[in-house]
């Protein structure tokens, strides 16, 4: 057999193999996420005790399932969409659980976690299972009752869209428009989140800031006016409870996208 022959058939064997490697990869990738979805899922229908009114109400034409206007500002009173959960079954499942945020019309539907570092929940289920799509966690710096002035959450920004990976739509206005609001669910307390401002902002630079303790919540909310990616109607007091929500974003190297939003307590 000629030399070429050989060399031809070598290539040919190393160009499947790559080509199987990149297939298999591709299939694992998608059982990352197809297990992350069946779980979070799973705990969804565990938890919930209602599910198909109210939070999961739409918010197209303002209007959530029991007629009230759920995304007015100046509405003397905040209704919050009715979002019942079995605190006592998601904390035996894990004990870490202390929220959840909901998020109409998009994917962010998942409960918060409470860390005690920055590591383990970028990789391990709201379960406790290990995956790459880890879970929304608050920074171990913050309170992890919302008691606080300042409380930081962090998730993945997923290739699938998944966990936050749907907060860097607001990085335009149109977005922002048509999902002005996030709710947050804790056992003894229920919240619309008004969100104020949206900002790039480099890993080293968040951490330089120190913008997660609630000591530089001003030079925060001045960092973050100052080239918000959208505008809105929402206005901070001193005072009010601020809670920040922050994803990987792809602009440049350790770069990362977070949402300014303020607490307000339902009535």
């Amino acid at each position: 057999m000629k030399k070429s022959t050989i060399f031809a058939i070598i290539i040919i064997v190393v160009g499947i193999l790559v080509m199987g490697l990149a297939a298999y990869r591709i299939w694992e990738l998608k059982q990352v996420y197809v297990q992350a979805d069946s779980t979070y899922d799973d705990l969804s229908s565990m938890v919930r005790k209602n599910t198909e009114t109210g939070a999961r109400a739409s918010m197209v034409n303002n209007t959530g399932d029991d007629g009230f206007t759920v995304n007015n500002l100046n509405e003397a009173i905040i209704h919050i969409p009715t979002f019942e959960l079995d605190f006592e079954m998601l904390v035996s499942i894990n004990e870490d659980a202390v929220a959840w945020l909901y998020s109409p019309d998009t994917v962010i539907d998942y409960p918060v976690m409470r860390a005690d570092d920055y590591e383990y929940y970028l990789n391990h289920l709201a379960d406790g299972t290990v995956n790459a799509n880890g879970s929304l966690f608050i920074d171990y710096n913050n309170a992890h009752d919302f008691s606080e002035e300042l409380t930081v959450i962090y998730g993945h920004h997923m290739k699938s869209g998944s966990m936050f990976g749907s907060i860097v739509g607001y990085k335009e206005q149109a977005y922002f428009d048509k999902h002005p609001f996030m709710y947050l669910y804790t056992q003894n307390e229920s919240y619309r989140i008004d969100l104020l401002y949206g900002r790039l902002v480099s890993a080293s630079e968040w951490i330089e800031h120190g913008f997660m303790h609630a000591s530089n919540i001003e030079d925060l909310l001045s960092f973050s006016a100052a080239q918000s990616t959208f505008s809105s109607d929402a206005s901070y007091e001193k005072g009010d409870r601020i809670i920040i929500l922050s994803t990987c974003s792809y602009e440049f190297n350790d770069a990362r996208y977070f949402l300014v939003g303020i607490l307000r307590a339902g009535e």
